[in-house]
């Protein structure tokens, strides 16, 4: 399990779930980082064996999949959210929104919470 999110493709696919609301393989490939879907079939199949995400029927085309989060993949959120906070304060390349930052120090609880929702929505 350790191996689960040791890279940053797979970050990125749980940043853009978690943050972002994506949920189908091209949205997730039309992020700004631009995977190549080779890699992102892997890492989306990786994810799903590992339990932090399952893949489904998209209800409106059944051709298309559907991925969401796990209670596992959901329970990353906290700790996305510390490395975007030591993120704003050690790289000076950081490009996370300034409420953001703010709102992980002062707002922690609520802001996951408001995020939980949304995802789950």
């Amino acid at each position: 399990m350790r191996d689960c999110v040791g890279d940053k493709w797979s970050l990125l696919i749980l940043r853009d779930l978690l943050f972002f609301g994506k949920q189908s393989f091209s949205a997730l490939q039309n992020s700004d980082e631009r995977m190549a879907t080779n890699i992102l079939s892997s890492r989306l199949e990786k994810l799903e064996n590992d339990g932090l995400i399952t893949r489904q029927a998209d209800p409106g085309d059944k051709r298309k999949k559907v991925y969401t989060l796990t209670q596992a993949g959901k329970d990353m959120l906290p700790i996305m959210l510390e490395m975007i906070a030591w993120s704003s304060q050690y790289d000076p390349d950081t490009n996370e929104p300034l409420p953001l930052v703010k709102r992980i120090k002062t707002d922690r609880e609520n802001l996951i919470r408001d995020l939980l929702n949304r995802v789950e929505s």
